[in-house]
């Protein structure tokens, strides 16, 4: 009879999982339903409606964790501009006639929503139209069909800035002549504003002639190489003989003993939701994260001059990481054994919906390393194997790869690699030697300076280690004088748990960081619960706190915050990031100073590199990594791989390369 109920309740579960999660993002049906129903409302009126912003509005988390007992309504959230104002409006598509409109509220706080891709190109067209830009490039000797330009965020500067209170945006150009490579050929010297609302040059700045950078040894292409040519790896395969160890069942992925849900958001890209894993000596899967994604990406260059010191971007809230998501390519981006998900994108005019192809890769990741082993007397070894979601932005000029990696151990390791080419400037140093004080970064080829700056990617993870009520547990290593015996000293534990959000922002040093349940422990009596563990990528901004960018990423002081649930709080940097203030970001919440114990908390970790620049990042850069790991401690009674069988042998296919 027992058994005869399991049966009937996956049966259940598999038909209410093929009719959609309650946390599936927008089909592009209901994209378009979504945005046919704002344009049917009086905010069509304004020639000038645009859609920055299209998604799903998430369900209460009870309402998820309920489900499928019962499904919350589908509803979008939607952030539009029209005759200058912001609107936030809220769309049921549940009802009957196809959907409803339930709210429209006009934002009148700082800061604007996330550029359009559409409106950046438009505003990237206009020098092309100017007067005083044409004669800017024909001065410089330069053709001008040879010239391309692209958008720049202008940050914000305490509003004594000459376009204060207008949405407008930098356009600066380079030399696309003789290289796929524009961005290593600057027209140094050159600004341009853009009124973003009314589509007009508000301010141009033509400061001084510095030589445009050459094309020759800027190209990356392979075709366009000449010799001597380097190594030439050897072509490798994933070879599975029984197929794959993982299961996609529409957003739902099962694999290496984790179950979660992959979707994508237009800001975030890939999210990750109720990644659970399987306790195998109880039988059960348990929560571990509720939701996870990249919150807020923060890269400030250290140039003040005229023409850089704006230069402090908010990627995913400016420009939004999702809608630059790149497909990713079979065989090179993800390996043979990958699976690849697409994504949908409303435009800027709502129609057509835009999908991209290959937005996400699901695969087994298997590299020979060793998950344990011991083989002192009796050899037991097993190997490392990790289900993998990975995605890359290309954000301008660099591409960011995004590894969510979940273990057979029951950790969750989240890699950053950042490529791509070089932000650079023009000089007139052409040697080493030149160099002065106010350079602001490495010569990495004749006339370019690789300009100093920071990447530093803020990570919102809402952990719900085996139940939403959690604590977040300091404990640190204190050298101890021995009083008796031979040893003279040791080193012991001292735990503090955060009680509020002042004591929930640390930096990272000797400390051991945790997120406990303490209503759940162990056979033997401990808490239950995952710790951080660093993988690289740990600076913190050296920004003084004055300074206007740091005032609006002030969180980037320290790698780790810990706030009490709230879920409106999801961007670090604010909702609203283009020119915003600081008033509403990541440290502003955290003086609210919440209670934070054994509560529903959400962990923030920034991964933080500064960037040097050097010759080898020239013409494209090798990938720079950093990341970090939650590792279950405590979490479970024992080893979760003692139960966990060997390789068996396995009888390989023939197979040969094909030239």
């Amino acid at each position: 009879m027992a058994l005869n109920f399991l049966l009937f309740l996956r049966l259940v579960l598999t038909l209410v999982s093929a009719a959609g999660h309650p946390l599936d993002p927008l089909t592009a049906d209901e994209l378009t339903r979504a945005i046919d129903l704002i344009r049917a409302s009086p905010l069509n009126s304004s020639s000038s409606l645009a859609f920055h912003y299209v998604g799903l509005d998430e369900p209460p988390k009870p309402a998820v964790l309920a489900w499928p007992r019962s499904a919350p309504p589908r509803r979008a959230f939607v952030i539009a501009r029209a005759g200058g104002a912001t609107h936030e409006i809220h769309v049921d598509l549940s009802s009957d006639g196809g959907g409803l409109i339930l709210s429209d509220t006009v934002y009148r706080g700082a800061g604007f929503p996330t550029f359009t891709i559409d409106e950046q190109v438009a505003a990237s067209k206009l020098p092309f139209q100017y007067p005083p830009f044409e004669a800017s490039v024909a001065r410089r000797g330069i053709p001008l069909s040879d010239v391309l330009c692209t958008t720049f965020s202008v940050g914000w500067f305490g509003g004594e800035e000459r376009w204060a209170g207008r949405r407008v945006i930098v356009v600066q150009c380079f030399v696309a002549a003789g290289t796929a490579n524009f961005y290593a050929r600057p027209v140094e010297g050159v600004t341009v504003v853009v009124d973003l609302d009314a589509m007009e040059i508000v301010e141009y700045e033509d400061r001084e002639d510095l030589p445009v950078p050459k094309a020759e040894g800027t190209e990356y292409r392979a075709a366009e190489q000449r010799p001597p040519f380097g190594p030439e790896p050897k072509p490798g395969a994933v070879v599975q003989p029984e197929g794959r160890g993982f299961q996609v069942d529409g957003h739902m992925i099962r694999g290496t003993n984790w179950e979660l849900h992959l979707s994508f958001d237009a800001r975030a890209g890939a999210v990750i939701s109720l990644a659970s894993v399987k306790d195998s000596d109880k039988g059960v899967f348990r929560l571990v994260l509720y939701r996870g994604h990249v919150s807020e990406l923060f890269v400030p260059y250290m140039d003040p001059s005229a023409d850089w010191y704006f230069k402090t971007f908010f990627d995913a809230g400016e420009f939004a990481l999702g809608l630059l998501t790149a497909p990713l390519e079979p065989f090179t981006d993800c390996p043979a054994n990958a699976v690849f998900m697409d994504a949908d994108v409303a435009g800027v005019d709502g129609s057509p919906v835009r999908n991209i192809p290959n937005a996400m890769c699901v695969f087994e990741r298997y590299a020979g390393d060793v998950a344990w082993r011991h083989t002192e007397v009796i050899t037991e070894v097993r190997p490392e194997v990790s289900l993998v979601v990975r995605s890359a932005a290309v954000v301008g000029n660099y591409d960011y790869v995004i590894d969510w990696e979940f273990k057979t151990t029951g950790s969750i390791k989240i890699g950053v690699a950042l490529s791509g080419i070089l932000e650079v400037k023009a000089t007139y140093y052409s040697h080493a030697d030149e160099l002065s004080g106010d350079a602001h970064g490495s010569l990495i080829a004749g006339n370019t300076l690789g300009v100093y700056h920071d990447h530093f990617l803020t990570f919102r993870l809402d952990l719900d280690v085996d139940g939403p009520n959690n604590s977040f547990v300091k404990s640190r290593l204190r050298p101890v004088r021995a009083a008796a015996g031979p040893r003279r000293s040791y080193w012991t534990v001292e735990k503090e748990t955060a009680r509020r959000e002042t004591d929930g922002s640390v930096e990272l040093d000797a400390t051991e960081l945790m997120v406990v349940n303490p209503n759940r422990r162990t056979r033997i009596g401990n808490e239950v619960g995952y710790k951080i563990v660093s993988h690289g990528g740990t600076a913190t901004s050296l920004l003084d706190d004055d300074d206007y960018p740091q005032q609006r990423a002030s969180y980037t002081k320290r790698q780790v915050w810990v706030t009490a649930y709230d879920e409106a709080e999801k961007w670090a940097a604010g909702l609203y990031t283009d020119q915003s203030t600081g008033d509403d970001n990541l440290a502003a919440w955290s003086q609210r100073n919440r209670e934070i114990e054994n509560k529903d908390i959400v962990l923030w970790y920034t991964v933080g590199i500064h960037h040097v620049p050097c010759q080898e990042d020239f013409p494209v850069m090798p990938a720079v990594t950093g990341g970090f790991e939650l590792r279950p401690t405590n979490f479970f009674d024992r080893n979760p791989l003692i139960r966990t069988r060997p390789n068996k042998q396995a009888t390989w296919p023939n197979c040969s390369l094909i030239n």
